[in-house]
C-alpha cells in the first residue's frame, strides 16, 4: 500500500500530547512544528488517525511543498503537482483555507485563484477535459505558506476532528472537545480516580474523561469526507478501523466522574450531550455551586475551566470566583487540581503557586493549563481500589 506523509495540527503548545498518541497508534513520526505533527502512513493510516486521534484537528494528506515568491511561480509549481494521482477526474477540487506567514504572497483570494486554476490545467491535459466537471466526490485544499515555502495538503477530514457528534447543546464559553482531551491527557488522572468538573458547562471534560475511561474512539460515531475516496482509500480500510474501533469499546467500566454547575438547564444540556456519547451512565451531573465543592474520597482530581472574565463587566468578580476556588481546594485532602484559565491573577487569588503552568492557545486566546499536584496515592495491592 503506497506511504504518504500525513499532518496533524493541533492546539499550539499540545504538540507533544499528539506526538504521543500518534507513536502509539504505530506511526512513524517525520517532524513536529508549531501547531502540527507530521508523519508517515499508508491509506488504513488515514482512517486509523481521523477515528482514534482524540487531539488532533483534522488529519490532512501532503501532496507538494515548493517555494515561490510570485504568483507565476505559484502557478507553475501548483500545475507541477501530480493531481491526477490523487484527483479523480471528476473531482471537486478548491483551496478552502490559505494561511501565510512571513511570506511575499499573502492575500488568500489570489492563493485560491491561480492554484485553482492551475490545478484545472493539468488536469484537463491529463485527462483530455475541456473544463473540469467537479460533479465528484470533494478534495479541499489546506495551502500553508511560511517564510515563502508553500505546502499544499487535501484535508481528508471534513468537519474539524472537534465534532465528535455528541455536543448540539454549548455553554456561553464552551472548551473544545480536542482541547479538553489533551489537557486530561496531560494529568495523571486514570479511570480508577475520582474526577470533578466544578464548571463543567456542556459536560465537554466529564464526557472526554468518560469516553477515555471506556475506550469509545472519538470518531467512531461520525464520519468524515475521505469516506468517499475511493479512488485513494479501499472501504476495506474504513471498515477495519471502525471493527479495531468498536472492539476496544468497554462502556461497563466503574468510574466516578462527576461534573457541577450552577445553571439547571446547562446541567441538562450537559446530560444530553453525554447521552448522545453514549456515557451518561458513567457521568454524575449536579446543579450544584462551587461554595457546596467537597468530597469524602481522597487522591481525587479537578480538571475544570473556571470563568475568566470575557466580558468586562464580569473581571469584578473574579478575585473573589479564585479565592473561593483555591478555598475549596485547600479543604479536599490530598487532591490534585488543574485548571485552564486566560486569568493572568489565578495563582495571587488561588493562593497557592501552582507545580506546572503551560501556555496554551484557546483559539486566539491566550491561556494558562494551571497544575496543582497533590501526592500520590499509595501502591495497592492486586484488586485494591483507591482509599475512600
Amino acid at each position: 500500500m503506497e506511504r504518504y506523509e500525513l499532518i496533524a495540527p493541533c492546539h499550539f503548545g499540545l504538540e507533544a500530547v499528539l506526538k504521543k498518541e500518534i507513536t502509539d497508534l504505530g506511526y512513524e513520526i517525520t517532524e513536529v512544528e508549531n501547531g502540527r505533527v507530521s508523519f508517515e502512513g499508508d491509506a488504513e493510516a488515514i482512517c486509523r488517525a481521523n477515528i482514534f486521534l482524540r487531539t488532533a484537528e483534522r488529519v490532512l494528506l501532503k501532496i507538494g511543498s515548493f517555494q515561490a515568491v510570485t504568483f507565476d511561480e505559484l502557478f507553475e509549481r501548483t500545475r507541477e503537482i501530480p493531481w491526477e494521482k490523487y484527483l479523480p477526474k471528476d473531482a471537486k477540487c478548491w483551496v478552502k483555507k490559505a494561511s501565510s506567514i512571513n511570506s511575499k504572497l499573502f492575500s488568500p483570494s489570489d492563493i485560491q485563484r491561480i492554484m485553482k486554476k492551475a490545478i484545472a490545467r493539468r488536469m484537463q491535459a491529463e485527462f483530455d477535459l475541456e473544463r473540469m466537471p467537479e460533479t465528484g466526490s470533494e478534495y479541499p485544499l489546506r495551502v500553508f505558506f511560511y517564510k515563502d515555502q508553500v505546502t499544499v495538503a487535501i484535508d481528508t477530514s471534513g468537519d474539524s476532528l472537534h465534532k465528535r457528534g455528541y455536543r448540539q447543546q454549548a455553554s456561553k464559553a464552551p472548551i473544545t472537545e480536542t482541547l479538553a482531551a489533551a489537557l486530561i491527557m496531560l494529568t495523571p488522572w486514570k479511570k480508577d480516580r475520582i474526577l470533578v468538573d466544578p464548571f463543567c458547562g456542556s459536560g465537554t471534560f466529564p464526557i472526554e474523561a468518560a469516553m477515555i475511561a471506556a475506550g469509545i474512539a472519538p470518531g467512531l460515531n461520525r464520519s468524515f469526507l475521505s469516506e468517499n475516496w475511493k479512488n485513494l482509500i479501499p472501504r476495506k480500510c474504513w471498515y477495519d478501523a471502525i471493527d479495531e474501533a468498536s472492539e476496544m469499546v468497554d462502556d461497563t467500566v466503574t468510574v466516578d466522574i462527576q461534573g457541577y454547575d450552577i445553571d439547571a438547564e446547562v446541567i441538562k444540556a450537559a446530560r444530553e450531550n453525554a447521552k448522545r456519547a453514549g456515557v451518561d451512565h458513567m457521568i454524575h451531573f449536579q446543579q450544584r455551586p462551587l461554595s457546596d465543592l467537597s468530597h469524602p474520597k481522597k487522591y481525587g482530581f479537578i480538571i475544570s475551566n473556571p470563568p475568566y472574565g470575557e466580558r468586562l463587566e464580569d473581571k469584578k468578580d473574579l478575585p473573589a470566583l479564585y479565592r473561593q476556588i483555591g478555598e475549596r481546594y485547600k479543604a479536599l485532602d490530598s487532591w490534585s487540581m488543574y485548571l485552564i484559565t486566560a486569568y493572568e491573577e489565578a495563582e495571587k487569588y488561588i493562593g497557592k503557586k501552582a507545580d506546572k503552568n503551560r501556555k496554551i492557545y484557546n483559539g486566539m486566546i491566550k491561556t494558562y493549563y494551571y497544575q496543582f499536584m497533590g501526592p500520590r496515592p499509595p501502591k495497592r495491592k492486586a484488586g485494591e481500589t483507591v482509599e475512600a
